[in-house]
């Protein structure tokens, strides 16, 4: 089995720290997750404007920096459903943009990267079906998300949790890698790639105490 990708999905309005300014203790989390070997941060702030995410992913950037000082590989950054931002604050050699439902189609962002001459910056897309999970793959995404594969508070507007074997269907349908999301621990993250996953997604998982995001990377890396 390759290495799993692991992504750390944002949320500053879930944070536990009461009192304290959310996007320092997110910017902690984002170095903090960083540090503890996550490949992926995606940054998702639906409720900021333009600028101000610009800046934090920009920020985002730095934190991540900071911490794989060193390491072999730089911690991507890919924002959610902001290609105008995604773009803008893009690193060197990586970035990317994270497509929801209702975004701009993946056919055409990933056409638009490609006229642009940057491979590297990934198309992603979020998925609740293998129908669409194929034509995610099939119109130029480089990854998918699927789920909600367990039950989690953030994705009950989804529905009723898809279960393992489904996702099993959409890792044999399509060849792009496939990350599973919604109730992800480090207890059942080995379920979700012996099904198939190249890696998972959460926000639960990543947004705790340090010793218990190290432990969780340890555990799900093993």
């Amino acid at each position: 089995m390759n290495r799993p990708i692991l992504c750390y999905v944002t949320d500053r309005q879930s944070l536990p720290r009461a009192g304290a300014d959310p996007e320092s203790v997110l910017l902690e989390c984002i170095e903090r997750a960083a540090h503890a070997g996550v490949d992926w941060i995606q940054l998702r702030e639906k409720d900021l404007e333009g600028r101000p995410l610009l800046e934090l992913a920009s920020k985002a950037i730095a934190a991540c920096a900071a911490a794989a000082s060193g390491a072999e590989k730089q911690v991507r950054l890919i924002v959610n459903d902001r290609l105008d931002v995604a773009w803008t604050a893009r690193q060197t050699d990586g970035g990317g943009v994270h497509l929801g439902e209702n975004s701009v189609p993946v056919g055409e962002v990933a056409r638009w990267r490609n006229r642009a001459g940057r491979p590297d910056f990934l198309v992603g897309a979020s998925c609740h079906s293998l129908e669409a999970a194929a034509a995610a793959a099939g119109a130029g995404a480089d990854y998918v998300f699927f789920g909600p594969v367990f039950a989690t508070p953030s994705k009950q507007s989804f529905g009723a949790p898809q279960g393992l074997q489904k996702l099993e269907s959409v890792c044999r349908a399509v060849s792009i890698p496939v990350l599973a999301i919604g109730g992800i621990t480090p207890g059942n993250a080995a379920s979700c790639l012996q099904a198939g996953a190249a890696g998972i997604a959460a926000i639960r998982l990543f947004q705790q105490a340090p010793e218990q995001v190290a432990a969780a990377v340890a555990q799900i890396r093993r």
